[in-house]
């Protein structure tokens, strides 16, 4: 090659690397842009922390984290919502309970869904704040006559509950966590593996040593949603029969036979607990961060509103990873029941349905929901005017084709939050790449205003995915800010 030559590939070379710069420049500042509020703070919500700021939002990390643990499904996220609750000054709502400003309450909806009301200032006429979420996670769980032998193993057939990719549930710990409710009307608690010292129940998938002849099928073909059975005994009874072991355990060590398992509702979660994650232990790994995040940071946020101007609602469901279905679901009419139940116990005997629809109709309503985050594996999902990123605060969910919110409530959560210092970003997916559902739209169906809003999570529906602790802390000021206006 001729000094020429050489001359005109570095001049080519220059101008190619100024080229691929400045493309850079201009496709990171629309995604840069969808990152920052009215004040064009376009900065990691990280970098805008004070050192007592940033202590606690490792402090609320903590917190959270325990509650994870412990909150693993629906039934367990109750329970412990309701301890909260109760050292919280909440109590159960009765059909004569005081309708005082400043009143506390909470409504247990058939250990699966659950509702803390602050009672407020203004009637109900003048409508209600409300922050809904889900707390149901994707999982597997157990079908009503699970128990087998196969191959001198005892194991049990499962159904799935939620969107997952399959393959990624084996060869994890897992826990059972559910109940069994008897024909004599007890019911007998089942949680089993996420103590320590419990054991734990694996999906066996084939080996690399013994995968011959799988290797060119695709996942799919690899692994039905039939084979994701696990393990749950190795030792033969007398009869050679592992099942039979099984049965003679649940007998002796919960009370519970083969029968009993048909009205059981018993699930199958990774048993692994929550973690920091990262050198800087910014971010939290944990299973079921969609949506108990949300949840958490929903209970959290009602608990220090003093008395609000208007009624303040905490609306936790269960059921939307299956299309917001049954009693405790989205679809039910127990929220609209739930608030007759309320205007009921103020007017008495005054009361008309058409309070209720009134009341609704006026209320405002914030469906909070995770949602994907951009992956650095796999950021092509979005589009860069409107892609969440981990620790840039909470996310407006903006679908277009006529599912956003009203325009002029979109500006009303604006200002709401933009008032509170609540740093929030846009979030919408390429069109036709991607998609997801929430809660919101059982309740828009009811004449409420409602928006979806959330934050951002890596790897959601998988059985550990990730968030920013930063995120968490924002989406709770930004509820809590919410139940105050």
């Amino acid at each position: 090659m001729s000094f020429e030559t050489n001359g005109k590939y570095f001049k080519n070379l220059i101008l190619s690397v100024i080229f691929i710069a400045a493309s850079s420049v201009v496709m990171a500042s629309p995604s840069q842009a969808a990152d920052c509020n009215d004040n064009m703070d376009c900065k990691s919500s990280w970098l805008s922390l004070s050192s007592d700021e940033k202590e606690t939002v490792f402090e609320f990390a903590e917190d959270y984290k325990a509650f994870m643990d412990k909150a693993r499904t629906e039934l367990t996220f109750v329970t412990e919502a309701i301890k909260i609750a109760e050292a919280n000054g909440f109590k159960p709502l009765r059909d004569d309970s005081p309708m005082t400003p400043g009143a506390k309450y909470y409504d247990n909806n058939r250990d699966r869904a659950i509702s803390l009301i602050v009672i407020g200032e203004e009637d109900f006429s003048t409508g209600i704040n409300v922050v809904a979420a889900h707390i149901d996670s994707p999982r597997l769980e157990l079908k009503n006559v699970p128990l087998y032998g196969k191959g001198e193993f005892a194991l049990f057939q499962t159904n799935y509950h939620g969107g997952i990719k399959i393959h990624q549930w084996t060869n994890i710990p897992l826990a059972i966590i559910g109940r069994v409710d008897k024909k004599d009307g007890t019911t007998v608690q089942i949680n089993i593996g996420m103590d320590e010292n419990d054991p734990v129940f694996v999906i066996p998938e084939v080996s690399p040593h013994t995968d011959r002849g799988f290797r060119n099928k695709t996942v799919g073909e690899h692994l039905k949603a039939e084979d994701m059975d696990p393990v749950v005994a190795h030792i033969p009874g007398p009869d050679g029969d592992v099942s039979n072991q099984v049965e003679q355990f649940l007998k002796s060590n919960y009370g519970i036979t083969r029968g009993d398992l048909v009205s059981a509702e018993l699930a199958l979660v990774p048993a692994m607990k929550s973690r920091d994650m990262g050198f800087d232990r910014s971010m939290v790994a944990a299973y079921g961060h969609d949506d108990r995040l949300a949840g958490y940071a929903d209970i959290r946020a009602i608990l220090d509103i003093g008395t609000p101007t208007k009624t303040a609602i905490a609306h936790l469901v269960d059921n939307e990873e299956v299309g917001n279905v049954n009693n405790t679901g989205a679809k039910s009419q127990y929220f609209s029941n739930l608030v007759s139940r309320l205007i009921e116990a103020k007017m008495g005997d005054e009361m008309r349905e058409t309070y209720v629809r009134r009341t609704l109709s006026k209320s405002r309503m914030i469906s909070i929901d995770v949602n994907p985050g951009i992956n650095p594996m796999r950021p092509s999902a979005w589009e860069p005017l409107n892609a969440p990123r981990l620790g840039y605060g909470v996310n407006l969910k903006l679908y277009g084709r006529g599912f956003n919110a009203n325009s002029e409530y979109i500006a009303y959560i604006r200002k709401t939050l933009d008032d509170a210092d609540v740093p929030w970003q846009t979030a919408t997916y390429k069109v036709g790449e991607a998609g997801g559902g929430t809660i919101g739209g059982e309740f828009a169906r009811q004449d409420m205003n409602v928006i979806d809003f959330g934050v951002p999570v890596l790897s959601i529906h998988t059985p550990y995915a990730v968030s920013a602790k930063v995120d968490i802390w924002n989406l709770y000021r930004a509820c809590n800010s919410f139940f105050k206006k």
